[in-house]
């Protein structure tokens, strides 16, 4: 179980625990390694601003190394994740800012909802309302938004203008390997008789864009890299005067109420987010005794919450500022049951990591090496997080009528948007359960009975 009292890590100061390299834990140069190379899924970011916004590369560059910074602030103060992006919200956020005109308008529209995303995570950290809000969410709706957002990152591929028909050829090859490696039963047999298959396994998508990078300019998809040396050149000049409060001033406030639909379907997102960490933190204590884990839901409101308002007021993000990248966190926790030689505390393999990333973004090589296939790597992020999506929004229905109120929730938030499948999810849930909703429901998904009734209505 992850404890709930304070660890010996770091310096306690109200909810946080201030934990710095090479006082309060070891660094893991591994960790750190990794880092350096998958800086590049952090640049796939870049796309998004540049095709939702029209923000030039350099000033998306310095969204994301700002991002990155901020990054850190989850370890610092006693958070034992590797934070990321919210994915499967992208598409929601897209959707959403694209029914507003280019320009002004649209930023203003991003800056709103970003802002009110930090501000309602803030609150609900610090009043400890979390958990209790979600629980009372339908699972019917619950599951309609998140597969939903699966949905929706698979339709931003594969739309009429999607990045699929730029790539095809490398976004096939790259997304039928990365499937194998990170979900196939073969592949996983094979890690656990085979060393190399086991390190290609930890490495996650790295290998693949590495590929993506060769694969590209031979299907004359995408030029082969300028390398460059030196270090990255983030454009904050233009980003500040174009694109933030301080250029094109404050929303009015209708922005801000016309976010919260999109606000409340991201959020149920981030609190799947939160229950993941949780879990995985809680499976890496069972395996290490010797060292408690300090894990918090409410601090990490806290901080992902305040990364979402400060990102929002110096340089708004449509990637936003999550609480978990999964694969990567999975990655440093299955090294830390190995054992205190391998890792000495999962503050020390998170806070490597994202030193490493931070590292890399500001090295020009790399940079410069990801930025032809950056289409790609963003493509290859939003379809397997729509596999992911869909499959846990499935598991959080408890009977064949949630599944079927989310089928409905689901269609419409990708043809219409929150507002609208929160309405009808919400209202369907209320129609059909009646009385039952109130009741904690079994979870009968999965029922061997297929002609026997969900539950009781009366």
């Amino acid at each position: 179980m992850t404890s709930s009292k304070q660890s010996t890590i770091g310096w306690a100061f109200g909810p946080f625990r201030l934990c710095l390299p090479f006082i309060h834990y070891r660094f893991e140069w591994p960790d750190y390694c990794q880092g350096l190379a998958l800086c590049a899924v952090d640049l796939a970011a870049i796309p998004l601003m540049t095709d939702l916004l029209g923000m030039p590369f350099a000033a998306a560059l310095a969204v994301v190394i700002m991002n990155g910074l901020l990054y850190l602030t989850h370890h610092l103060l006693g958070d034992p994740v590797v934070p990321g992006w919210i994915t499967p919200a992208i598409p929601l956020l897209i959707a959403y800012c694209e029914s507003y005109a280019p320009g002004t308008e649209r930023v203003h529209a991003l800056i709103a909802f970003q802002f009110m995303l930090g501000a309602v995570s803030i609150g609900l950290g610090a009043t400890g309302l979390a958990r209790h809000v979600v629980r009372a969410v339908p699972s019917a709706l619950k599951a309609g938004v998140v597969m939903g957002a699966g949905l929706a990152a698979v339709n931003t591929v594969f739309a009429d203008d999607g990045r699929f028909w730029t790539y095809p050829v490398t976004i096939s090859i790259a997304v039928g390997l990365a499937f194998a490696l990170i979900f196939s039963r073969g592949f996983n047999a094979l890690k656990t008789r085979y060393a190399g298959a086991a390190f290609v396994g930890k490495l996650g998508i790295f290998p693949i864009i590495g590929l993506a990078i060769v694969v590209a300019p031979l299907a004359g998809e995408a030029p082969w890299p300028d390398v460059r040396f030196g270090f990255s050149a983030p454009d904050f000049a233009t980003l500040w005067s174009g694109y933030t409060v301080f250029g094109v001033g404050l929303p009015p406030v209708g922005f801000f109420i016309a976010a919260l639909p999109t606000v409340v379907a991201t959020y149920l997102v981030v609190f799947g987010d939160v229950l993941q960490s949780r879990a995985l933190l809680d499976e890496a204590a069972a395996a290490r005794p010797d060292r408690p884990i300090d894990y918090s839901p409410d601090r990490a409101h806290l901080i992902f919450g305040a990364r979402n308002a400060t990102m929002s007021i110096a340089g708004p993000d449509v990637a936003m500022c999550g609480p978990l990248w999964s694969a990567m966190h999975v990655v440093i926790v299955e090294r830390y049951k190995e054992g205190r030689a391998a890792m000495g505390s999962m503050i020390g393999g998170a806070g490597s990591f994202r030193w490493g990333t931070n590292t890399g973004l500001l090295l020009l090589p790399i940079v410069s090496l990801i930025q032809p296939i950056l289409g790609v790597a963003l493509a290859l992020t939003l379809l397997i997080q729509g596999y992911v999506s869909v499959r846990v929004g499935i598991m959080e229905a408890r009977n064949r009528t949630d599944l079927g109120i989310a089928g409905v929730t689901a269609a419409i938030l990708v043809t219409q948007g929150a507002a609208w499948a929160i309405g009808v999810g919400l209202v369907l849930s209320i129609l059909i359960h009646g009385k039952a909703l109130a009741r904690p429901m079994p979870d009968e998904l999965f029922d061997s009975h297929p002609h026997a009734s969900d539950e009781d209505d009366a």
